[in-house]
């Protein structure tokens, strides 16, 4: 697989694949740490899923400003050292029960991000900008994109087991190992990478710093800040007080406007040449918007799925597997003090404070009578987190048969251009919903819990679209960006994730507010297959734009 690719690859594969181990375990354990009622904070299923989009959200808005700084400053080896180290020790923080200590730990996991996933994305295109590797750029991101999902599958296991014996803090320290291990292993490669983690500069034409930051930071500040206390502050007693939904999310969008400004004026002030180019990525960005804020709910909504309303029940020798890995935890069926829920899962809260009853665990709520243990009898439960494996493991199984498929397709002359990819995706994406609709349905809207295959069907459909638009999407950045501002253009890429990021969180913390679930799962049929239409409407302008620059 390697032979007829960079050196570097490896290199770049498994530092991306650990970072992603860090990432991705601490992402799997987020909202469940934030509703834990006993060791975490006792969030409401809307308060955690706000949370959750703001941090997700942010952790992609800042490689804006990494790239940024990386192309003109530092390079590209400097950034993703600095970030992956920043990201490692918020991390380490995150776990201590503190909410200034666990916001000062997104912080450092917002802003190390900002450094490290850009670049090290650019850094790899370097490579494959060789006339001898082009050909292979496509290819080369879905082998990186593995990586990312290799790291993304197997951290939860050790995320599940180590919250089941230890507790949640030993699992965010082992997300940090994690990334500090991706950290020592691109130092490894550095005699690979040659003068491709160089800055480039500044270039004629540029936007000075001193302007970026006075035109375009200052502002986005200014305006999160003005987003933020527009109708004062959120509570139980003024639940109409956002614009949005919430403040975080008022303050998000105010923010982003600078920045999406900022964009815009790049097309508007573009060389004549570079102008079509930049105005195909800036469209494609739009698009894919709706893209992550349905496949993020992965971590918000879909784990609320797994966790309420999917039958997570083991027995016999999986059950005995599971044990002895301390990948499942046992449950007793019997009365005692727990807090309040009401019918639809939502956890009952009277003056900030959770309210207890006796009752049995919430798990035993919807499992059908039949099925419902002895008195005092304990039955095993895999932990909720090890739904996040999903993903990943069809990413890690399907991506050798995309790459294999465009390949064929390549040598017959018939494969169809980036954007044709990414609309297709975008469509497979859609159908996905589909399957949750289905489980809704089967469910009972969730009298009774399902089987995990839903979810598992679910998120084997929704991978092969993420593998058709999101390497792709990195790809096509690569690609079209001219030279001097690529990896402020990946930012962009970033962006339009970051902003998907927090739509995802707006959409997960309306879960409650939909007594029927197949309409929440409707609604985000509705946003794919609103974004496919719109980009099966740009594909023939995006490929002439990329023939036209003598791209495929």
């Amino acid at each position: 697989m390697w032979k007829s690719h960079p050196k570097a690859l490896p290199y770049l594969f498994l530092s991306e694949m650990w970072e992603r181990f860090g990432y991705y375990l601490m992402i799997g354990i987020f909202t469940l740490y934030l509703k834990d009622v006993e060791a975490g904070f006792a969030m409401t299923e809307k308060e955690a899923s706000d949370l959750y989009g703001t941090f997700i959200a942010l952790v992609f808005l800042t490689p804006f400003i990494g790239g940024l700084v990386a192309d003109r400053y530092l390079g590209y080896k400097k950034s993703i050292v600095i970030g992956g180290i920043m990201m490692g020790a918020g991390y380490f923080m995150m776990g201590i029960h503190s909410l200034p200590m666990l916001y000062l730990a997104m912080t450092l996991v917002i802003v190390g991000n900002g450094f490290f996933k850009p670049n090290i994305s650019t850094l790899l295109g370097n490579f494959y900008n060789e006339d001898q590797y082009k050909e292979k750029k496509d290819e080369g991101y879905n082998i990186f994109y593995m990586g990312i999902n290799v790291g993304a599958f197997i951290c939860n296991f050790f995320g599940a087991a180590l919250q089941i014996l230890l507790g949640w803090q030993y699992a965010f320290m082992a997300a940090g190992l994690g990334m500090f291990i991706g950290v020592i292993v691109f130092l490894l490669g550095t005699k690979h990478y040659g003068d491709k983690t160089d800055k480039k500069g500044i270039q004629e034409g540029d936007m000075p710093f001193s302007k970026i930051v006075l035109y375009i930071l200052v502002p986005s500040v200014v305006f999160g800040v003005i987003g933020w206390l527009i109708k004062g502050v959120q509570s139980d007693v003024n639940l109409d007080s956002a614009i949005f939904g919430s403040d975080s999310t008022d303050a998000f969008i105010f923010a982003c406007l600078p920045v999406v400004y900022f964009y815009g004026s790049l097309y508007f002030k573009a060389k004549p040449e570079e102008k079509r180019p930049i105005g195909a990525l800036l469209s494609i960005f739009a698009v894919v918007i709706l893209f992550w804020a349905v496949f993020k709910l992965n971590g918000s909504a879909l784990t609320t799925w797994a966790d309420r309303y999917t039958d997570r029940e083991i027995s016999g020798t999986t059950q005995a597997v599971f044990s002895n890995l301390k990948l499942a935890k046992d449950i007793e069926y019997k009365k005692d003090s727990t807090e309040l829920y009401d019918a639809s899962f939502r956890l009952q809260k009277e003056n900030g404070e959770v309210k207890k009853v006796v009752d049995y665990p919430i798990y035993f709520r919807n499992v059908e009578k039949e099925k419902l243990p002895q008195e005092g009898s304990k039955v095993s439960i895999w932990a909720t987190n090890l739904s996040q494996s999903i993903n990943p493991g069809w990413v890690i199984i399907l991506t050798p048969l995309v790459v294999a498929f465009f390949t064929f397709l390549r040598s017959r002359k018939k494969e169809p251009s980036t954007p044709t990819k990414i609309a297709f995706g975008l469509l497979i994406s859609a159908l996905s919903v589909l399957v949750m609709v289905a489980a809704v349905h089967i469910g009972n809207n969730g009298m009774e819990k399902v089987s995990v295959w839903w979810l598992v069907a679910n998120y084997g459909i929704i991978t092969i679209g993420e593998l058709f638009l999101s390497p792709m999407g990195l790809s096509i950045v690569s690609k079209l960006s001219p030279k001097n501002i690529t990896a402020l253009m990946m930012g962009g890429w970033f962006l339009s994730t970051s902003i998907g990021n927090k739509l995802s969180g707006v959409l997960a913390s309306m879960w409650d507010q939909y007594d029927d679930k197949a309409n929440f799962f409707w609604v985000n049929f509705g946003l794919l297959m609103f974004a496919t239409i719109l980009m099966f409407a740009l594909v023939k302008n995006l490929n002439k734009v990329m023939k036209d620059h003598g791209i495929n």
